[in-house]
């Protein structure tokens, strides 16, 4: 089945925001509310949905085009319309008998056969579908998806006992392929998985923090980073997600399950926090929470909750506990182990957790892994509870408990006695069944890991900054793995080596990782190192080498395939340009930012772009220049692969992958059909005004400064970038100028740039502070 027309019910924060990106998909959405008593605009609700969607950050569209898929409506006037729907979602206010009496609306307009799922957080399928129609129960199903619905990959999907295999295999391909979404098939049991594991973490890490006296500042440094859960950690996410959301899921949880059940037993209300959601006092969204930043006198000071005081002051910018030091050198159990307060809040908080879900498995999933992918994907954390556990020892862990007089679960003691939760066997990567015996962790068609294929092989070269892979075929790929996937020489010089190491044995280059980020650009300590020590010819030549290692892509005798995802900045960007072809994550941001720290970009950024603003264009040389100065002097990101290609970064027939982990898949995919045939592109050349182009360019310059939009080192910067994209002294429109020459004026403007006092002190604030720096 194909969703190519979806209802979503409901205009509230989620389902306005499942209907956005649903829309960024590519399907037709129809938005639906109540009509409010005295309304002017009966459609009112669901339109201010959408244009308070226009401003919202992070922007719940990829594009204008995906909101204009979006139509508004209201469930008075525009319920026959839902017979055209493939797919209708409810998301109204999580009340049994609201989403009942709709239900019962619904069913008489919606086609037979087509698929009705709500996006309930608390409620069973059981009793939303008590005393409806048969046929009704067949095809619905729970779709929840976790907020922002763009950002945030699970997608838990729960059945009930009657519902049609069909519809949940439509729509798990559905949300998989189009939406991007980790697929969790859950029980249908109070909370289903990552919240019935999230709620009772957060719980616990609440009340074991005001029962030892910490600080919310050393709450979060514990429950944060070190057990790999985003810095936010337990406090900062309540702000995030609002204090007043807790007790409405705290209260539905405790109101489902069982009266032994162990999540009882870490509730506690405080009377701090009812205070602050009674003051509005809920976190980012209110007047602050544990968290805010002061703004009296002009400043931006951010402060903490003192939690016995329940007055604020200026937050503790580094936490002093040696557990901390403790877990970054020897590891997660040297945290719980450590004596200080710290590390017994650590094992406080982690050993009730980790029991906790241990013993629900197989109770609300299948198995171990499905907990595991649940957490990772709904609540951002690195590992999920099990992979945790083995972090910690399963024999450790089981040990302690029952030295403290705790049970410990079965399941744990079976991880305890055979090694672990997890192992890896002849290269699989495989878990622990329910059953006591290991099983492959398995891959979805269409899913290529890099990780799986690292550890079954070796690889065809290497150094400390990034490898080279066969991943089948006749394909290889370039695998960058320094901090942030940054690019140094060892990266130049790798990507020299695939040069001459793939067409021994292969017909076409990937270049792909699996980290966060593609590439955040060069690396900017090393150049900032040289500068200081004024090693300019060490500069110059990683420019030179960066400038050949590009072309060599550009024109190698193989196909090439960038499949970026997350950032890819500076150099990055810059690597993706010189690929015969892009295979994008959706969630791709890409750009120039080279003259955020006082740089223009040194390898090749400026020809390429150039280059693609002219390609089949008229109005003569000035309209490309002007774009490609726009673009590179704002430092223009896209924050999305469909706005890349507006910003020119992609091409048109460049794909757009949603599911990142189909990412390397779909890139071999891609690469291969390039193999047929492949001929390397011709060179490129390029009409260029010369200095009536730099002129014409100095002119809107003065104006901006003017204006006081232009610092004077951003006119410097923007003069040097002026000069490589008019082509130079000598160039003029009767004439063309070659990649070369353009490359030479880069390198050129560059070292002139990275000799000034103004961009040495950007750089150096963008290494402290990752902020650019306005000077």
């Amino acid at each position: 089945m194909t969703m190519r027309r979806v209802a979503v019910v409901g205009a509230g924060v989620m389902g306005a925001g499942i209907a956005a990106h649903i829309a960024n998909a590519g399907a037709q959405v129809l938005l639906l509310d109540i009509v409010p008593d005295g309304a002017d605009d009966r459609d009112g609700i669901a339109k201010a949905a959408i244009t308070r969607m226009k401003k919202a950050k992070p922007a719940p569209f990829m594009d204008g085009r995906a909101m204009s898929r979006v139509t508004p409506g209201n469930t008075e006037d525009h319920l026959a319309k839902l017979e055209t729907c493939d797919w209708i979602i409810e998301a109204v206010v999580e009340r049994l008998e609201v989403k009942q009496a709709l239900y019962a609306k619904i069913d008489k307009h919606r086609r037979p056969g087509s698929v009705v799922s709500s996006n309930t957080s608390t409620l069973p399928v059981e009793k939303l579908v008590a005393g409806l129609p048969e046929r009704f129960a067949r095809d619905f199903l729970i779709t929840h998806f976790f907020n922002p619905p763009r950002y945030m990959r699970l997608l838990e999907i729960v059945a009930g006992p009657t519902t049609r295999d069909a519809a949940v295999s439509a729509i798990a391909t559905f949300a998989d392929v189009q939406l991007g979404k980790g697929i969790v098939h859950c029980h249908d049991t109070p909370g289903f998985v990552a919240n019935r594991i999230g709620t009772f973490w957060i719980q616990c890490a609440v009340r074991e923090a005001f029962a030892r006296g910490l600080t919310v500042e050393e709450a979060d440094a514990v429950m944060g980073r070190p057990i790999g859960v985003p810095k936010t950690g337990v406090f900062g996410l309540m702000d995030l997600v609002g204090i007043d959301l807790m007790p409405h899921v705290d209260g539905s949880l405790a109101a489902n399950l069982a009266a032994d059940d162990a999540y009882h037993g870490v509730r506690v209300e405080q009377p701090l926090i009812t205070k602050m959601i009674a003051d509005g006092y809920i976190g980012r969204k209110g007047k602050g929470g544990f968290y805010r930043l002061n703004t009296d006198n002009g400043g931006r000071i951010k402060e903490a909750l003192n939690l016995v005081t329940g007055e604020y002051a200026p937050a503790t910018k580094r936490v002093a506990l040696e557990s901390l030091q403790a877990s970054k050198n020897d590891g997660l159990q040297a945290l719980v182990a450590h004596p200080d307060k710290g590390g017994q809040y650590a094992w406080a908080v982690l050993s009730q957790m980790l029991s906790y879900a241990t013993s629900l498995v197989p109770e609300i999933a299948d198995d171990i892994h499905a907990v595991d992918r649940a957490m990772v994907l709904g609540y951002a954390w690195k590992e999920g509870p099990f992979e945790l556990i083995d972090k910690i020892g399963a024999d450790y862990l089981a040990k302690r408990l029952a030295e403290d007089g705790r049970t410990v679960p079965t399941l744990l003691q079976r991880a305890a006695e055979g090694g672990g939760f997890y192992r890896i066997d002849g290269g699989r990567r495989q878990f622990l069944t329910v059953e006591g015996d290991y099983a492959d962790v398995s891959r979805p068609d269409g899913v290529l890991s890099l990780s799986d294929i690292k550890r079954a092989s070796e690889r065809l070269a290497g150094n400390g900054s990034a490898s080279l892979w066969d991943i089948g075929d006749g394909v290889a790929c370039l695998e960058v793995h320094t901090k942030m996937n940054s690019i140094d020489e060892n990266v130049l010089s790798m990507i020299d080596k695939a040069l001459k190491v793939v067409p021994k044995a292969h017909k076409a280059l990937v270049i792909y990782n699996e980290g966060d980020q593609f590439s955040v650009g060069a690396n900017l300590g090393l150049a900032l190192f040289a500068a200081n020590t004024a090693l300019w010819p060490m500069i110059e030549g990683l420019v030179s080498q960066g400038q050949k290692a590009y072309l060599g892509l550009k024109y190698a005798p193989f196909p090439v395939v960038a499949a970026p995802a997350g950032l890819a900045l500076g150099g990055g960007c810059e690597m993706v340009l010189h690929a015969d072809a892009v295979q994008a994550h959706a969630e791709t941001y890409i750009g120039l930012v080279e003259a955020g720290v006082g740089i223009i970009p040194g390898w090749g950024g400026c020809k390429e772009l150039l280059a693609r603003f002219a390609d089949g264009r008229i109005g003569g040389p000035m309209p490309p220049l002007a774009k490609a100065f726009e673009t590179i002097g704002l430092a223009k990101v896209a924050t999305s692969a469909f706005e890349a290609r507006e910003f020119g970064f992609l091409r048109r027939a460049d794909g757009i992958t949603f599911n990142r982990d189909r990412l390397l898949a779909d890139a071999k995919a891609r690469a291969l059909v390039l193999m047929a045939g492949y001929q390397p592109p011709e060179p490129v050349t390029l009409t260029l005004p010369g200095p009536t182009g730099k002129a014409a360019l100095g002119l809107a310059l003065h104006d901006l400064r003017l204006k006081g939009v232009a610092t004077d080192h951003d006119m410097v910067v923007a003069d040097e970038l002026a000069g490589v994209l008019s082509g130079g002294e000598k160039a003029d429109i009767t004439e063309t100028v070659d990649e070369k020459t353009v490359l030479r004026l880069e390198r050129e403007a560059f070292m002139r740039l990275v000799r000034t006092e103004p961009t040495l002190a950007r750089m150096e604030h963008m290494l402290e502070t990752g902020k650019p720096l306005r000077n």
